[in-house]
Order: C-alpha cells, then sequence, then structure tokens
C-alpha cells in the first residue's frame, strides 16, 4: 500500500466513522467529512470508542491508539479530499443524496483518485451516472458490514464501466486494511443482504403469528444457529427505519417475497428506531 497516500471518507455516522478507523489502524492517513464540523468531531469520538473495544478485546495494541487516531483528520468542506488516493461515501441510504454527494467529490478530487459507495442496496451503476463518464471507469461500490471495526466481509461490487483493474486495486484495499472482500454482481441487495432480509422478514411473520417473541427468536439463533446477534438486536443495532428503507428497495425490485412486514412499519411509525432512540424491539433506557 505504499502507493496509497490518504483516503476520504464522506459520513461520520456509524459506518463512516469504522471505515475511516479501518484505514487508520492500518497506518493510512484519512480524512472524515459531514455536513458539520461537530457531526465530524463525533464520528472521530465514535472511532476512538471502537479503537478502546478492540484495546480492551486485546485485539488492539494501546500503545499504538493516540498514534492511530491522530491519522484521522476531520472536516466539513470537500477542501481535505483534493489529495484523495480514494474516497467511500457512507451517507444516508437515499438515491438522490448520495448522487449529490459524488457529484460534489467529482468536482473536488483528483482524476486518479478512486470512488467507492458503501450503499447496501442501491445500484452502483445507477449512483455512478452522478460522475463524470471517465470517472465512471474509477467507480465501484464496498459493501462494509457493521461493526466495521470487527467485521472483516465487504462486497465489492463493479458497476457498468468499472474497469477490472480499479476492481484489482480495491480488492487489495480491502485487505490491506484487514478486510476479506468478495466480488458480487451489481443487482439490488448484492448478495448478504438478500439473504439476511429474507430472514429477518420471516423472523417478523413469526412475531406476527405469536411462534415466538423476539427475545426467544434472538436465542434460537443464537443457539440454535450459531449467530453472533440475534435478527432483533441486530434491526435495533442498524435502525428499524434502515430495515424498512432497505426491505421496500427489495420489494420493488424482486416482488412480494420482501414486502416489509406490518410489524416492522408499526414499530418505525412509533419512532423505536432501535438503539439510537432507546427502544426498538427492545428497550434499552437505563441500561448502560
Amino acid at each position: 500500500m505504499a502507493e496509497m497516500k490518504k483516503a476520504g471518507v464522506v459520513g461520520a455516522g456509524m459506518m463512516g466513522s469504522e471505515i475511516a478507523l479501518c484505514f487508520a489502524m492500518a497506518g493510512i492517513r484519512v480524512v472524515i467529512k459531514d455536513i458539520q464540523m461537530d457531526f465530524a468531531r463525533a464520528g472521530l469520538d465514535r472511532a476512538g470508542k471502537a479503537l478502546d473495544k478492540l484495546v480492551k478485546k486485546g485485539q488492539f495494541e494501546v500503545s499504538r491508539r493516540d498514534t492511530t487516531l491522530s491519522l484521522i483528520e476531520t472536516t466539513d468542506t470537500y477542501d481535505a479530499f483534493q489529495d484523495a488516493d480514494v474516497v467511500i461515501e457512507a451517507v444516508a441510504e437515499d438515491l438522490d443524496v448520495k448522487k449529490r454527494t459524488f457529484a460534489d467529490l467529482d468536482k473536488t478530487c483528483q482524476p486518479q483518485c478512486l470512488f467507492s459507495t458503501n450503499t447496501s442496496s442501491l445500484r452502483v451503476t445507477a449512483l455512478a451516472t452522478a460522475v463524470s463518464e471517465d470517472r465512471r471507469r474509477s467507480f465501484l461500490g464496498t459493501h462494509f458490514f457493521s461493526p466495521v471495526s470487527m467485521m472483516k466481509l465487504v462486497e465489492v461490487i463493479p458497476g457498468l464501466e468499472t474497469e477490472e483493474p480499479v476492481v484489482s486495486r480495491v480488492m487489495d484495499i480491502c485487505q490491506a486494511i484487514g478486510k476479506t472482500p468478495i466480488r458480487v454482481k451489481d443487482v439490488a441487495g448484492f448478495a448478504v443482504n438478500r439473504l439476511l432480509h429474507a430472514m429477518w422478514i420471516e423472523a417478523e411473520r413469526c412475531v406476527e403469528e405469536g411462534v415466538a417473541t423476539p427475545e426467544d427468536i434472538d436465542i434460537a439463533c443464537r443457539l440454535g444457529l450459531g449467530h453472533p446477534v440475534g435478527p432483533f438486536q441486530l434491526m435495533d443495532l442498524v435502525t428499524n427505519e434502515l430495515t424498512l428503507n432497505i426491505q421496500e428497495i427489495l420489494h420493488q425490485t424482486y416482488g412480494p417475497r420482501f414486502m416489509p412486514r406490518p410489524v416492522l412499519r408499526q414499530k418505525v411509525d412509533a419512532g423505536h428506531s432501535g438503539r439510537k432512540t432507546g427502544k426498538g424491539w427492545y428497550d434499552y433506557r437505563g441500561r448502560k
């Protein structure tokens, strides 16, 4: 990775902050941007907390903590992206928001900079239309998984016009930051989310039919299937709004088998987003 000196991440939320952390852990300078400096600094704080968890588990050396975090720069403008070698977008899962982000990046970044979207469900080729024709050959998807600092998988998704050397280089970048990349076709939901949401929809049906409670289904998946986290705990982590949003995209693309369940819509209507609001499928209020 000697040829790579700097990475950029747009979006300082849960995903973006930990993607930035992974670059820093690999010794690569990274700038993380959000619409306000307070949001960007909050992303750096999230990265620090994620790193502290790794230190506590003995998965990262405490002596390298401060040096690693010093590699992460925060900003609320695109100026710091002018010398980036690769930029990963991790903003809201909304086609228009993402396309506006890439249009702004296209005006700022050097021609050889690689563009990547962390979309979990939108088609990469559609997002690539936000940039110039020349840039589209260096545009693809890198779908990371939460929590990024711990999850090894990255789905690498070439768009229609992505050139093969770009795919190879991004696979190498993923490996350099400690990830295991797999190549996936540019279809809605890619591979993992199609499998995951099919399971989540069935889990929601089980709750609607009174087959079992969310708590017992989570126990069944952990102890019976060997999953580290149950489906309802994971939905609460990624937020029920995002879960519903992705299922609506999958339903639009693939039909009835991905139709979101009424019980999920009810949770979203009630504002039960999950951990971030203190209440989802579980009640987190008063928990540490």
